[in-house]
């Protein structure tokens, strides 16, 4: 599966941004969907992880409360809707696609990656 992220822009602090990941092939819907982060100079890191069903979310926790992750496998793409975002919510932000039913926080389980897209946070 291919994979788009998009969304990312330049935010005030305690603003909000919605970041859509649309997936080409007709087998989106069995795969588990990942979003991960990177800041300058800091290794990528497990933000939210969701189900192939929807059904089922992780989150890390400086984004507990704060982020939603949500798919729609009818149109083959999967969200993350950020509020009150903070400046050090600032990273490039990657979705990612995981050939397996159950969600995984490892970087290492998932199969497909997106291209990046950049959120900025300013204070």
């Amino acid at each position: 599966v291919q994979l788009q992220a998009s969304g990312g822009g330049l935010v005030q602090a305690g603003g909000s941004l919605r970041l859509s990941c649309a997936a080409s092939g007709r087998t989106f819907s069995r795969y588990a969907m990942g979003w991960f982060r990177q800041a300058p100079g800091k290794e990528r890191e497990f933000v939210a992880a969701i189900a192939w069903s929807g059904s089922i979310t992780s989150y890390a926790d400086p984004v507990k409360g704060r982020f939603t992750t949500s798919r729609d496998n009818a149109k083959n793409t999967v969200y993350l809707q950020m509020n009150n975002l903070k400046p050090e919510d600032t990273a490039v932000y990657y979705c990612a696609a995981a050939d397996r039913w159950q969600i995984t926080r490892n970087q290492r389980q998932y199969d497909s990656w997106g291209r990046g897209t950049l959120v900025t946070v300013s204070s």
